[in-house]
């Protein structure tokens, strides 16, 4: 989430259990532009905070029926991961004791009663800055994680990510002894694309033949770029017939049209090689690579734009040679 999606000042909880000091800090909070949410006890407040759309900031009294501000600091800081929320207690205790135990407990910051306006805006503000800076941090986080773990130019895993993921299916299927098909996918003639309209145009290619795989597997299947022009597909709890029927579906996704773009109308047809866990005795991710590597050798050297399972009859071939 960046500083651009929550415009600035955000929404406020105000927890407090005195009418005037509520109406005062209410219309306060208001004239300076924020959207509040007003509640007059702990545990009301609490309650609030746990909604989806909770404030990111909160004002809270110290003292109040039901949960303390203390109180309430401490179990939203011992909930488990939510969005930050930025802590603020208002009291008119002022022992530096008092203080720390209000810190301990999770608060950010403390503003004494009665307060100052200018001093309450400027720690919302502090509130906001923080707030702000924590989300632009998780979202490179996020970034950082997603690009290190898929292909920048189609979005689908990259080679080591679904290499570990095989590995991980192979561990689950091995515990569940349900079937693991894994599916070597290759474009055919992709040099040739690349030499004679450019390497631009084989980009455009790749991303929209990664789309239209992805659009036709399953949400728990997984679709890796294995390297250049090649795919490896992972399919859960695939026996070899629903396998080679699914292999069957991404050949006639890929093929179905020509990639369209801003200078070419591009065919593309795609080779591929299945192997299936059933019958392979303690399978490993090598031995299954290999096999569904050979029979996409098998499916080429038969003339492409063809399925090909391992260890089996099955050949599924174009009506047309690519």
């Amino acid at each position: 989430m960046s500083a651009a999606s929550h415009p600035l000042p955000m929404n406020v909880l105000i927890a407090e259990d005195n009418p005037i000091d509520l109406k005062l800090l209410r219309s306060t909070l208001v004239r300076w532009g924020y959207t509040v949410v007003e509640v007059t006890d702990g545990t009301a407040a609490w309650r609030a905070l746990q909604d989806d759309n909770a404030p990111r900031l909160a004002v809270l009294d110290w003292l109040m029926p039901g949960k303390t501000g203390v109180d309430v600091c401490r179990a939203v800081r011992n909930r488990e991961a939510r969005p930050y929320v930025y802590l603020l207690i208002l009291t008119s205790k002022t022992k530096k004791e008092e203080m720390i135990q209000a810190f301990d407990a999770g608060a950010d910051d403390c503003v004494s009663k009665p307060f100052l306006p200018g001093e309450l805006r400027a720690r919302l503000r502090v509130g906001e800055r923080i707030l702000t800076l924590q989300d632009n941090l998780l979202a490179t986080q996020e970034k950082l994680r997603h690009d290190a773990t898929h292909d920048l130019l189609t979005g689908l895993w990259n080679r080591t990510a679904i290499l570990k993921t095989l590995d991980r299916e192979l561990a689950r299927s091995g515990r569940s002894a349900a079937p693991l098909a894994a599916l070597m996918a290759d474009l055919d003639h992709f040099k040739r694309i690349n030499d004679t309209h450019g390497h631009a145009a084989g980009d455009a290619v790749l991303r929209e033949v990664a789309r239209r795989m992805t659009a036709t597997t399953r949400v728990y299947d997984f679709v890796g770029r294995y390297g250049g022009e090649e795919f490896l597909i992972l399919l859960p709890g695939c026996n070899s017939f629903h396998a080679a029927k699914m292999a069957e579906r991404l050949r006639l996704a890929v093929a179905a049209g020509p990639v369209e773009t801003p200078e070419f109308a591009i065919g593309v047809t795609l080779s591929v090689g299945v192997a299936v866990t059933e019958g392979m005795r303690l399978p490993e991710a090598k031995a299954l690579l290999l096999e569904a590597d050979a029979a996409l050798y098998q499916a080429k050297a038969n003339g492409r734009n063809q399925v090909e399972v391992a260890g089996s009859h099955f050949s599924s071939a174009a009506p047309v040679s690519a």
